[in-house]
């Protein structure tokens, strides 16, 4: 990737850095708007996009003074068009809203926090204006990593990775140069199951699969770490995002989540990211990209975290893990029919329409089905999305 240059204001123009927030509601959004009341010399928020969540919204933007919002939902944002009044921020709706708010050129910086493989669209617009790209959605790059990386680089664009993980490699990766990495070790929770088995795990509940121990995400993500597909994904997304052969990357379960992860170097040295599971954090590291910003956050004392553990994760019991690494050795659509195959079953199991235990199975049996298509272009990769997903949903209603 290119390295960022610090951008120059037009004459008259606010020189703060515009930013445009992208899934502005959820877990990531909360935590980059917290970041940018805290850094109101320095960044302007611009505008903030939604899916359908109106109220949350138009709260967040009176918070943070962001004059422009848009929700992606075009019946809800129609509705909401005529609640607005004249001292409300400006409205937009739908799809082509959406990516034109990613490629807005009042826009500095792009959070990325669309859960899915909704978020591509977005992703590839603001990689195509040449926008700093601090990307949560990890779905981009999972379902169409090579369009997403040459993109980026066509267009100017800097990738900053949000995932925890992910910003975790990013540091560390600072301390050599590529061709020094031996491998990549991406740190797991093992989410609220960790040590359990098979057996144990045949009735569990969507209540009892959202309480994850350490971290506070969406539903589908806290499923997913719970399956341990999250960090499935998060194999792809590293593969793609680092140019690392997925025999180069590793995981391991570390329960604590302080470790966020570790890069090896050819000589033996080990060099770890850590701090507290807050996604501040990442999001902080990726808006003040290539400085680090200050924060007034407690300061790290090792003394609390007197013993930190790591072990191998267990595949038996979670066998999703291995389906990331098989769709990151084969690249191609494998990621687009993986991803959307997850998202359709882990839906099913919120609805309780699908035992915890048949999503994996049943995403593994789509991947292994799918139309390959070893080089795709975007129509291929929408194609594949889209089969993924009705064959998702039949599979689901034989089980049920």
């Amino acid at each position: 990737m290119p390295e960022p240059t610090a951008p120059t204001a037009p004459r008259g123009r606010d020189p703060r850095q515009g930013v445009a927030v992208l899934g502005a509601t959820g877990s990531v959004g909360g935590a980059a708007l917290d970041v940018l009341e805290q850094e109101r010399a320095r960044f302007r928020p611009v505008v903030l996009v939604a899916a359908t969540q109106g109220d949350a919204l138009l709260a967040a933007a009176r918070r943070v003074g962001a004059p422009r919002i848009v929700l992606a939902d075009p019946v809800v944002g129609a509705a909401w068009a005529e609640r607005l009044g004249p001292d409300d921020p400006e409205l937009a709706f739908g799809p082509e809203a959406v990516r034109a708010a990613a490629e807005a050129p009042d826009v500095d910086v792009v959070v990325q926090g669309i859960t899915g493989a909704a978020g591509l669209e977005a992703s590839l617009a603001a990689a195509r204006s040449g926008k700093r790209i601090a990307l949560a959605n990890k779905e981009s790059l999972v379902v169409a990593g090579p369009l997403l990386v040459r993109a980026a680089r066509e267009g100017g664009a800097t990738l900053l990775p949000v995932d925890s993980e992910h910003a975790a490699l990013h540091q560390a990766l600072r301390a050599g140069r590529p061709d020094e990495v031996r491998r990549l070790v991406l740190t797991a929770s093992g989410g609220p199951f960790r040590g359990k088995k098979r057996e144990d795990l045949l009735h569990v509940t969507p209540a009892e699969a959202l309480a994850h121990p350490t971290w506070t995400m969406g539903p589908r993500i806290t499923v997913d770490s719970a399956t341990l597909m999250n960090k499935a994904l998060e194999v792809i997304e590293a593969r793609w995002l680092f140019d690392v052969e997925p025999e180069r990357i590793e995981v391991v379960v570390h329960p604590q989540s302080i470790v966020h992860s570790l890069v090896e170097f050819v000589d033996g040295s080990v060099v770890a990211q850590m701090g507290p599971p807050d996604m501040r954090l990442p999001v902080r590291y990726a808006l003040g990209w290539p400085d680090r910003l200050e924060a007034a956050a407690p300061r790290f004392d090792a003394a609390d975290y007197a013993r930190l553990t790591f072990e191998p994760p267990d595949t038996e019991t979670f066998p999703a893990l291995g389906l990331g690494f098989e769709a990151a050795r084969r690249g191609g659509t494998a990621g687009a029919a993986l991803n959307a195959a997850d998202e359709t079953a882990v839906a099913r199991f919120l609805a309780g329409e699908l035992a915890f235990l048949d999503i994996t199975r049943v995403v593994a049996d789509v991947l292994a089905r799918h139309p390959f298509v070893a080089e795709p272009d975007l129509a291929d990769l929408r194609a594949v999305d889209a089969w993924a997903r009705t064959e998702t949903a039949l599979a689901c209603e034989a089980v049920s």
